[in-house]
């Protein structure tokens, strides 16, 4: 969190920055939840028709990993032979995995105006910031920790339902995609390891630590317009 807190004020203080040349009337934060390879949630804050439609929005999320590390896998610290894997040592309580990734975006947004009374859409496109974290956990036998911080790109729509004053119900519907980086092991006894994409090694490391690399994303929530 040390990393991601100067990351993250980076981020909402662009937008409000860029915000600065209009007045704060308009400005929209929102909170919204749903799916985005495993239970998601994302916070923004969004500077609409900065110039004419065209506006800035900054965001955080957090998913909780549907899958960690690859069932297939036969090659981790714990794993007894062979024709052992990650998921039979899971099957058979041997081990246990967890996940979670943590993702800042900044998107330049497009206000298509109100479709129908009360509902109106915007689209967006930007930047993407991933940091993302697997655990492959063997008990007394200890665990590993996989780490990949990546950047990428993504883009989606947002379409909002007035219900109350300057409270909406907001959808998002989006996709992003991750570009392949530098992953880091740690054993939690002091031993660790970066393996670059260039490394020989890093297909075995990429095949058994699971994170995203097109991820599509359906969240709903609540925004509020200041």
């Amino acid at each position: 969190m040390k990393k991601l807190l100067p990351i993250i004020l980076l981020t909402v203080a662009a937008t409000t920055a860029t915000a600065g040349a209009q007045s704060l009337n308009g400005i929209e934060l929102g909170l919204t939840g749903g799916y985005a390879s495993g239970l998601s949630g994302e916070f923004f804050v969004h500077a609409p028709n900065v110039a004419g439609p065209v506006g800035v929005k900054a965001g955080v999320a957090y998913t909780r990993a549907a899958d960690a590390i690859n069932d297939s896998s036969p090659e981790l610290p714990g794993i007894s032979g062979p024709n052992d894997t990650f998921g039979k040592a899971k099957a058979e309580g041997r081990a246990s995995e967890s996940g979670s990734h943590t993702v800042v975006s900044l998107d330049g947004t497009y206000g298509l105006g109100e479709l129908t009374p009360g509902v109106d859409a915007t689209l967006y496109g930007g930047g993407r910031y991933g940091m993302f974290r697997s655990v492959a956990d063997f008990g007394s036998l200890g665990s590993t920790t996989y780490s990949s911080n990546a950047f990428g790109i993504g883009a989606g729509v947002m379409v909002s339902y007035a219900l109350t004053g300057g409270l909406s119900l907001v959808g998002d519907l989006g996709v992003d995609h991750y570009f392949k980086s530098t992953i880091r092991t740690d054993d939690g006894n002091g031993n660790t390891d970066s393996i670059a994409t260039n490394d020989g090694s890093y297909s075995t490391f990429d095949n058994t630590f699971v994170r995203p690399g097109t991820v599509f994303k359906a969240r709903v929530g609540l925004k509020t317009s200041y």
